[in-house]
């Protein structure tokens, strides 16, 4: 027997398919609007779903419209598709999808300093307060930004339940003294911009399955929004900073591509110290299907064109391999580009390589820097071991070097970094221990992995590096396992009230 509710449904999803024919996208570019959404169905149910073979619940029906509706907006004059209110329900939308809706309509042309306010009025349809942190760039502490519901003060990451979320990449449920708080991390792509504070409001559970999962979808959409927000104006980034950055540290900052980014094949992070002194340290990567290229660069911390001479070589690098160079082509582009722009007197020592993701196989060039770790489960004694390497001269010299090659099987995590990481000492002069370090965290999250390499390095050295410390780790994904944990349901940490102190 055909329900009503299922009449109307196929009217629906009937009216969208036709509105998606108009639209001019493809399958793909529909489903990286809806999955910006929040949505949770793969790209082939989508396309089953706009076939009539595959139903879908109301709500996700209703992200494919929304996304098929944006789309329509931006094509002037063509009629819109109907959502499931609209097919004889009640026309306001609600829970979820009043959030959702509420949060991308907020958020449209607000000036980014308004986005936390934002935020909260989105998480008011599901009768929950909500407050934003934003990691600070020291990777120390989650700063709350104005406009939360009431005052609060920054939470160390290593400290907090709040920074335990943000270590795990995951909703963390903890008992605080003012009443239960859900932690969820917010996310712009993989990389972590900081969390949020979802209080329940009366007759509101946080211990609801359906509602934590909806928490996730909001910290996901408000992530993105972050993120983009970032981009036009300066509050959201003005408020992550602890203290100055100086032009040359600015020029670096601005060029660096996001700190992590993960294929199904792979998940590479980086970062950078010292956060608002850096001098000529950068790294770069980039990942396709098939492919990940990897890169970084040390023009050292003496020259006061150092910023200068290590952003040319990484444009160089940049534009040699969207040209679809490979390692020879790159490397023969950066050594000509510091030579034409800075004659003899430039040198860059840095790393290029190229990882074939289906196969594991690496290929690898170094310039007068450091040479790669690899650290493995089926390396010897899970201990960080370097990989055969001939180094040439710095970039710059304009002698080909040798290119080697390496093998990484599924989980190895491949290890670039600078001297002035490896090399960074204490008052004592003693020597960091690199190795080491990497050794005690290489089993965490790559971005989790950086930060705490980082970290240890700044405390070894109580900040005052005499080099760039710069780290880039790619992980090479074990039969295709997300990087991320699910964040759903099952996976959520449960903790006690944090006692200060506490490790």
């Amino acid at each position: 027997m055909i329900t009503v509710s299922a009449l109307k449904a196929e009217e629906q999803r009937r009216i969208v398919a036709a509105c998606f024919a108009r639209t001019g996208l493809t399958v793909e570019q529909l489903w990286l609007r809806y999955f910006a959404l929040g949505g949770d169905v793969s790209e082939v149910e989508l396309d089953a779903f706009l076939q009539g073979v595959l139903p879908l619940p109301r709500i996700q029906r209703d992200m494919v419209t929304h996304a098929v509706n944006e789309r329509l907006d931006e094509l002037s004059g063509v009629r819109r598709a109907p959502y499931s209110g609209e097919t004889g329900e009640s026309t306001r939308p609600r829970g979820t999808l009043a959030a959702l809706l509420g949060l991308l309509d907020g958020a449209h042309h607000a000036a980014p300093e308004r986005l936390p306010d934002v935020i909260a009025t989105a998480g008011r349809a599901l009768n929950l307060e909500i407050a934003v942190y934003l990691a600070d760039y020291d990777q120390r502490h989650l700063l709350p930004l104005p406009g939360s519901v009431s005052s609060r003060a920054p939470l160390p990451i290593e400290t907090s339940n709040a920074g335990q979320a943000y270590q795990h990449v995951d909703t963390l449920l903890a008992e605080e003294p003012g009443g239960p708080r859900l932690w969820a991390v917010l996310l712009d792509g993989d990389e972590r911009m900081g969390v949020l504070e979802v209080e329940a409001g009366a007759d509101t559970d946080l211990h609801d399955p359906a509602l934590r999962t909806q928490c996730r979808w909001l910290a996901s959409l408000a992530g993105h929004l972050i993120a983009a927000a970032m981009r036009y104006g300066d509050a959201l980034d003005m408020a992550r900073r602890g203290r100055r950055r100086d032009p040359t540290a600015e020029l670096l900052w601005h060029n660096l591509p996001p700190l992590t980014a993960t294929t199904r094949d792979v998940t590479v992070a980086g970062g950078v110290e010292p956060a608002y002194d850096l001098r000529g340290v950068t790294f770069d990567y980039a990942l396709s299907e098939t492919t990940a290229w990897l890169a970084i660069f040390d023009a050292g911390r003496d020259s006061s064109s150092a910023g200068l001479v290590v952003s040319t070589a990484l444009a160089a690098y940049r534009s040699a391999r969207r040209e679809g160079q490979d390692l020879r082509g790159q490397e023969t582009a950066v050594d000509k580009a510091l030579s034409t722009q800075f004659g003899d007197g430039a040198a860059v020592r840095g790393t290029l390589a190229e990882l074939d993701l289906a196969h594991g196989d690496l290929r690898h060039l170094e310039a007068g820097g450091q040479p790669p770790l690899v650290l493995g489960t089926e390396h010897e004694a899970d201990r960080a071991s370097t990989v055969d390497s001939v180094p040439r001269p710095p970039f710059g010299a304009g002698s080909p070097g040798r290119i080697m090659t390496t093998h990484l099987r599924p989980g190895d995590l491949f290890v670039l970094h600078t001297e002035g990481l490896s090399d960074a000492r204490d008052a004592d002069g003693e020597r960091f221990g690199l190795a080491e370090c990497l050794n005690a965290h290489a089993g965490r999250l790559p971005p989790e992995t950086t930060r705490r390499v980082l970290q240890a390095a700044k405390s070894h050295c109580r900040g005052t590096f005499t080099g760039d410390a710069g780290l880039l780790v790619a992980r090479r994904q074990a039969g295709h396992e997300a990087v991320q944990p699910p964040n759903s349901t099952s996976s959520l940490l449960t903790v006690p009230p944090f006692r200060p102190g506490a490790a």
